[in-house]
């Protein structure tokens, strides 16, 4: 089995049956099949070989997981560039992975002519706009010429699937390597977890150049039969409008987007069709789900999941069932995972002690693309090391405390920001919080609290303070407040806390 035959056997059982639908334009599954299946011939007649880079600079779009599905059917390896990269920062992904082919939307056309000339590396460039220069393809002329015929490529299990650059926080991109296996053991790890059925109509608000929103959400629900609609760009009243219009029943996003989502008013739009929340990238709030479930009052449950890009991505699932109970959670490992907690010398520790989570299955990526060293650091002993502080209780559930990086010491002390932020969060002033550490001459860090409140409300420093050490030991309560309209996050909605700490430090603040 390969991630191509997936949609191949979808067509065939479900011709006529919705499998994609962006903004007025919607496609069945023998049209989804035979679209992908136009330009996998394409690219094979363009010398297309087995492990070749196909990157992409899409929006959300009926194309993007066209050439998701061509690649997977020829053998090639889908390389999704962030749409918010600016000039360089695409430069950068397009030599480091050696793509010899390269698609991308008219949006894109003046950033890549800035870069062109550079990019020695490419071979074939193709464009969705009709004005680009003679010497870029046209992808929909390409793709009227190509033979809809299935290609006939014989493919494994272990070979390349996908190139997934992390959205990490500090330093360059590093490049994942992704297998049909690592895809398909994901697919079976998240269709248990999140209990899945078939036919379901999903919307896809996260960027798909994330794995989350690419492989668990939009791949399981090809897998499952069932309809994506795919938003080009996050925008909460047309989020709202979409789900609506088309009867959505899933709804997969970061916390930040559930609260954008929740501010706005109820009673302008039908969410009766929404039956099932799935959420990842951060903690979401006992205080968040409770109102997601009066804002969808046919809601059935919320998921929480787990995971990193090298997991391709899933690591742990909290079911619906236990979405309340079990507080700030993220669920066991998935089925086919093994997960332990470690010191630093990667020895186990015991139930509820608190040390890295590490994981070891048939989803773990190969690699890191042309990075042994990063490689060997990340896969030690065959175990991924995820660089998240964890504990786990008696029942196997895994609570994520925080990243190691992140951690705070002050004055010999360890803190926890992810502590101190959720009791920030349950204020209800609060709309969203970041906790760093920031220098202090006498304590070595301090604790740091960058806070946005809600619309209309007002807080003092002291005020913040005081609410925290009532609920806080005094030692993690923060010594400094600041308020921001909004913090700055990676694409998987995860607080860059390195800006942040690298803003207070430009100011030359010393606390």
């Amino acid at each position: 089995m390969d991630l191509g035959k997936i949609l191949t056997l979808q067509a065939s059982k479900y011709p006529k049956r919705n499998a994609l639908i962006c903004d007025s334009e919607k496609i069945t599954y023998q049209e989804f099949n035979e679209r992908a299946n136009r330009l996998a011939n394409g690219l094979l007649r363009l010398g297309l070989r087995k492990g070749d880079k196909i990157a992409v600079l899409l929006f959300n779009s009926i194309p993007l997981v066209e050439i998701l599905f061509a690649s997977a059917k020829t053998g090639g390896v889908f390389t999704p560039i962030n749409f918010r990269f600016t000039s360089e920062e695409v430069f950068y992904i397009l030599d480091h992975s050696d793509a010899r082919f390269f698609i991308y939307g008219e949006e894109f056309s003046e950033l890549v002519e800035r870069i062109r000339h550079r990019l020695h590396k490419v071979e074939c460039f193709f464009s969705l706009g009709e004005s680009a220069p003679p010497s870029i393809l046209n992808y929909e002329t390409f793709l009227r010429e190509c033979s809809a015929q299935e290609p006939d490529i014989p493919l494994s299990e272990e070979d390349e699937c996908q190139l997934m650059y992390t959205s990490g926080t500090t330093g360059k991109p590093k490049g994942a390597l992704l297998t049909h296996e690592n895809l398909l053991w994901n697919l079976f790890n998240t269709v248990l977890g999140r209990e899945e059925k078939e036919g379901e109509t999903s919307i896809v608000i996260g960027p798909l150049y994330h794995t989350a929103a690419l492989n668990n959400h939009f791949f399981t629900r090809v897998a499952m039969a069932g309809t994506s609609v795919l938003v080009r760009q996050f925008d909460p009243e047309r989020v709202m409008e979409i789900i609506e219009k088309e009867k959505v029943t899933i709804i997969s996003g970061a916390p930040a987007a559930y609260h954008l989502l929740l501010s706005l008013p109820k009673s302008r739009y039908d969410t009766r069709s929404i039956t099932k929340c799935t959420t990842g990238a951060s903690i979401l709030p006992n205080e968040t789900k409770v109102k997601l479930m009066k804002f969808f009052p046919n809601l059935s449950g919320i998921y929480d999941v787990y995971g990193c890009t090298e997991a391709t991505p899933s690591i742990s699932i909290l079911k619906a069932k236990d979405s309340l109970k079990k507080k700030e959670c993220v669920g066991p490992a998935v089925p086919f995972l093994e997960v332990r907690i470690v010191d630093d010398q990667d020895r186990e520790l015991p139930i509820g002690e608190l040390g890295e989570l590490i994981c070891r299955g048939p989803n773990v990526m190969k690699g890191y693309y042309k990075d042994k060293e990063a490689t060997q650091e990340a896969l030690k002993g065959g175990w991924l090391h995820t660089g998240d502080l964890a504990r786990m209780d008696e029942e196997g559930f895994v609570y994520i405390v925080d990243r190691k990086k992140d951690m705070i010491v002050s004055g010999g002390e360890n803190i926890y920001p992810r502590e101190i932020e959720e009791i920030l969060y349950s204020h209800p002033k609060i709309d969203d919080a970041a906790v760093i550490g920031v220098p202090d001459p006498v304590w070595g860090e301090s604790v740091r609290a960058v806070l946005v409140l809600r619309k209309g409300e007002r807080m003092t420093d002291e005020e913040v303070i005081e609410y925290c050490k009532s609920h806080l030991a005094s030692y993690k309560k923060p010594k400094s407040v600041e308020f921001v309209e909004g913090l700055p996050r990676n694409p998987s909605g995860k607080v860059l806390k390195t800006i942040l700490r690298e803003r207070y430090l430009k100011k030359g603040e010393r606390l």
